[in-house]
C-alpha cells in the first residue's frame, strides 16, 4: 500500500483538504476530491463525465453528504466549507484512516465502536462511478442517510442557481435527474434501501483553491435526492452514479473488475523488467497505475478505437506536445506498446502543413496548430516505439507523414518556422505567438516568446533528422539527404555553447540577440537518445555535456524537477499563485517542472555513468506522492523552498518522464 494516513492527517483540516484523490475511467471522465471531502475546486466531483470523449467534460454528481445514526447518536461524516468562512459540519474529525487501495481511495470513519469504510471507483470505459459503503465493524445496526448533490455544467464553469428547476423522477432502484430538456440524464441508483427525491439548492460553497487562483470561488449545488439504508455488521451499500440507464448494481463484481484491470497493468509492466532485477520500490509500481489514468479513447468516425493522452487532471485535455512527450513513459515503459500504436496513428490524421496539432479544443472547434516542438517530439515518440517493437508496418504507414513534415520545415510553414540554410538550424516564431513548451500568454503578451533558434527545438530537429535517416535506410528509401542535414546541424550546433558561462545559450538569433538565460532546455542536447542508440555523434563534446549537467545541477535542480529559470535571473519568480495574469507571468519564469527530472536524470546518467547516483535524484518523488494529487505527480512546484506543489494535481508528462527515467536507469 503506497499511501496510508491516520488521524494525524485526516483529523487536521488544513492537511486533509490539501490532499486530493483522483479516479478515472479511460474515456476522459473522472472523479476527484479532497481527503476531507471538502470542495475546494470547481473541478471536484464524483462524476465529471466526458460527454464527447475524451472532452466535453461536465460536472454531474458533485458529492454525497452522509450521516450515520448509530447507538442513538448522529454522526455527520461529511464536511462543507461555506462562503461565510464557516466549516460545518466537521465530518473529517470522524475519519480514522484514509488510504489508497491501488488507485481506489478508501475512507474509514469511526463512530464509537463502529467502523464504516467508503470506496470510490469508476468503471473502465463507462461514465459510471461507484460509491460503496461497508460496515467493517459494529455491535449493532447502523442507519446511513446519504444526500446527493448534483449539478450540470462545463467543468470549467460554476453554478449560481437562481430559479433553475431540474426534473427529478423516481425510477426503479433510485432516481433520474434531468437538468433541462435535452440534457444527458444522470441516474442515481442504489443496490438496496430507499430513495427519496428532493429539490433544494445549497448555496455558497466556498472554493478555496479557486480563490487562490484568482477565480470565482462561490458555487451552488442541488440536493436532488436522499438515500436511506440500515446496515448490519458486515453488510455493504452502494450508490451508482451513471449516464447509463442500466449500469451494473453488483458492486462486488464491479470492484473485482477494477482490481483485475489494475493487476493486469502491473503484470504487463513486470514483464518488461530485466531478468533477475531487484524488487522495484512500491512507489514506482504505483506510478504504473497512475500512468493508466492519462490514457483515453479518442474515437474518430472511421477509427472507433483511436487513443490519446490527457495532459493533466483536473483541467487539461489532450495536447499534441504533451502526448508525444508522455507516450514513451506512459505506454512503452509500462509494457503497453499496443496503446502507443493507435495514439501515433490518431495524431497522424491531424498533421497539417507539417505540424502536429497542439490542442483539441473542448468545444469541438478545429485543432490549434501552434507548436514547433510538439511536431518534433512526434518523431521521438515514433523512434521510441519502433525501437521497442520493430513494427515495420506502422513505420511504412507513417514514414510519408514524417517525410512531409521534414519537407514543410525545410521550405517553411506557419509562424515563420523554417530551416535556415546558412547553418541548418531551425528558426521559429513571430510576434504574438508562443510556439515552444514555454507557452504562457496573457492576451497579446507572450511571456517567454523565445523567437529564433531555441536549443531544445534544434536538438529535437537533429534527433528527427537522424531518426529519418535510420527509418529511410530501414525501408530501403533514400537516406543521404537526411544524413547530410543532420551533419550540418551537428557542425553548427556548437554555436549554442557559451564558453564564458560554461553552458549553452537558450535561444540563438532572437530579435534581441543570443539569449544566455540559464534555462533547463539545454538538458535535451545531452539527454535525447538517438545519438547513443544509433551511434551518431553527440551534439556537444564530453566536457560541454558535463558543463550543461553541472549548470543545471547547481542552479536549476530541486527535489522535484528543474526550475524553468535560474534564481539569479532578474525575471525569476519563485512563487506561483494569484490571478491568471500573475500565474501566467510566472509560469515559466522560475517554477519547477517535474517532467524535466526525467531528462536531467538521463543526461546525468549519460555523463557520469553512475546508475545509483542518477536514481537518487528520483527518490524524493516517493514522498511527493503523499501530497497534492495522491499517488501521482504534480504539474509544477514553486521555485522557492519548500518547493510547494501547484498546478494540476496529476500531470501526464511528470509521471511519464519519472517512469521512463527509472526504467532507463534500471536497464543501464
Amino acid at each position: 500500500m503506497i499511501l496510508d494516513f491516520g488521524r494525524e492527517i485526516c483529523g487536521n483540516f488544513d492537511a486533509a483538504v490539501a490532499r486530493e484523490w483522483l479516479v478515472t475511467n479511460g474515456t476522459g471522465s473522472y472523479a476527484s476530491g479532497t481527503v476531507a471531502g471538502v470542495l475546494t475546486r470547481r473541478y471536484h466531483g464524483l462524476l465529471v463525465a466526458a460527454l464527447k470523449p475524451p472532452l466535453g467534460r461536465s460536472l454531474l454528481l458533485t458529492k454525497l453528504d452522509e450521516t450515520a445514526l448509530y447507538g442513538n447518536l448522529a454522526y455527520a461524516l461529511y464536511t462543507n466549507h461555506w462562503a461565510s468562512g464557516t466549516v460545518e459540519p466537521h465530518g473529517y474529525r470522524y475519519l480514522e484512516r484514509f488510504y489508497l487501495e491501488d488507485t481506489i481511495p478508501v475512507w474509514r470513519f469511526a463512530c464509537a465502536d463502529a467502523l464504516l469504510e467508503k470506496r470510490v471507483w469508476m468503471q473502465p470505459g463507462a461514465n459510471t462511478t461507484y460509491i460503496r459503503y461497508d460496515l467493517y465493524r459494529a455491535t449493532q445496526p447502523l442507519t446511513l442517510t446519504v444526500k446527493a448533490l448534483v449539478n450540470y455544467r462545463d467543468y470549467h464553469g460554476d453554478t449560481h442557481a437562481e430559479n433553475w428547476q431540474m426534473a427529478i423522477a423516481p425510477i426503479e432502484h433510485g432516481l433520474c435527474v434531468t437538468a433541462f430538456s435535452g440534457a444527458v440524464p444522470l441516474y442515481l441508483l442504489i443496490d438496496h434501501g430507499e430513495a427519496e427525491p428532493a429539490h433544494e439548492w445549497y448555496s455558497d460553497f466556498e472554493l478555496a483553491v479557486e480563490r487562490f487562483r484568482g477565480l470565482s470561488d462561490r458555487e451552488d449545488h442541488l440536493h436532488a435526492g436522499t438515500f436511506h439504508v440500515t446496515l448490519q455488521p458486515g453488510q455493504s451499500f452502494t450508490v451508482v452514479a451513471s449516464t447509463e440507464s442500466n449500469p451494473g448494481l453488483d458492486s462486488t463484481a464491479a470492484l473485482n473488475k477494477r482490481r483485475h484491470h489494475e493487476q493486469e497493468l502491473i503484470n504487463l509492466w513486470q514483464n518488461t523488467r530485466p531478468v533477475n532485477s531487484s524488487q522495484a520500490p512500491q512507489w514506482i509500481e504505483h506510478l504504473v497505475l497512475a500512468a493508466d489514468q492519462f490514457i483515453v479513447n479518442r474515437p474518430l468516425s472511421d477509427t472507433p478505437n483511436g487513443k490519446s493522452i490527457i495532459a493533466g487532471y483536473p483541467w487539461f485535455g489532450d495536447w499534441g506536445r504533451d502526448t508525444m512527450i508522455s507516450l514513451p513513459g506512459l505506454t512503452l515503459s509500462t509494457g503497453r506498446p499496443e496503446i502507443a500504436r493507435p495514439i501515433l496513428q490518431t495524431f497522424a490524421r491531424f498533421v497539417d502543413q507539417g505540424m502536429l496539432p497542439n490542442r483539441f479544443p473542448d468545444a469541438g472547434e478545429q485543432p490549434e496548430y501552434n507548436t514547433v516542438d510538439g511536431t518534433l517530439w512526434y518523431f521521438e515518440a515514433i523512434r521510441a516505439y519502433y525501437a521497442a517493437t520493430k513494427d515495420d508496418d506502422l513505420l511504412s504507414e507513417l514514414f510519408p507523414v514524417l517525410a512531409d513534415i521534414v519537407d514543410w520545415h525545410i521550405r517553411g510553414t506557419r509562424y515563420n518556422i523554417h530551416l535556415d540554410p546558412e547553418d541548418g538550424l531551425l528558426y521559429a516564431g513571430e510576434a504574438g505567438v508562443q510556439l515552444t513548451w514555454m507557452d504562457a500568454k496573457v492576451d497579446d503578451w507572450v511571456i517567454t516568446p523565445r523567437i529564433g533558434k531555441p536549443i531544445e527545438v534544434n536538438a529535437l530537429w537533429y534527433n528527427a533528422l537522424q531518426t529519418m535517416a535510420k527509418f529511410a535506410h530501414q525501408l530501403g528509401k533514400p537516406h543521404q539527404e537526411y544524413e547530410a542535414m543532420a551533419q550540418q546541424v551537428l557542425t553548427r550546433f556548437s554555436r549554442f555553447w557559451n564558453d564564458n558561462l560554461g553552458y549553452c545559450y537558450d535561444v540563438l538569433d532572437s530579435p534581441d540577440g543570443d539569449d544566455d538565460s540559464l534555462r533547463p532546455n539545454q538538458i535535451f542536447a545531452v539527454s535525447l537518445p538517438t545519438v547513443e542508440s544509433n551511434g551518431y555523434p553527440f551534439l556537444l563534446t564530453p566536457a560541454q555535456q558535463q558543463g550543461v549537467v553541472n549548470a543545471c545541477s547547481r542552479l536549476l535542480l530541486t527535489s522535484y524537477g528543474l526550475r524553468s529559470l535560474t534564481p539569479t535571473h532578474p525575471q525569476y519568480q519563485g512563487h506561483y499563485g494569484g490571478n491568471s495574469l500573475q500565474r501566467d507571468s510566472a509560469y515559466h519564469q522560475g517554477p519547477v517542472w517535474a517532467w524535466l527530472l526525467g531528462p536531467f536524470v538521463l543526461a546525468h546518467l549519460r555523463v557520469f555513468k553512475n546508475p545509483a547516483l542518477a536514481r537518487s535524484f528520483l527518490e524524493p518523488i516517493a514522498n511527493h506522492l503523499h501530497s497534492h494529487g495522491l499517488g501521482s505527480i504534480s504539474e509544477i512546484f514553486e521555485g522557492d523552498a519548500p518547493i510547494t506543489p501547484r498546478g494540476c494535481i496529476a500531470q501526464a508528462w511528470s509521471v511519464a518522464e519519472v517512469l521512463r527515467a527509472w526504467v532507463a536507469v534500471e536497464h543501464f
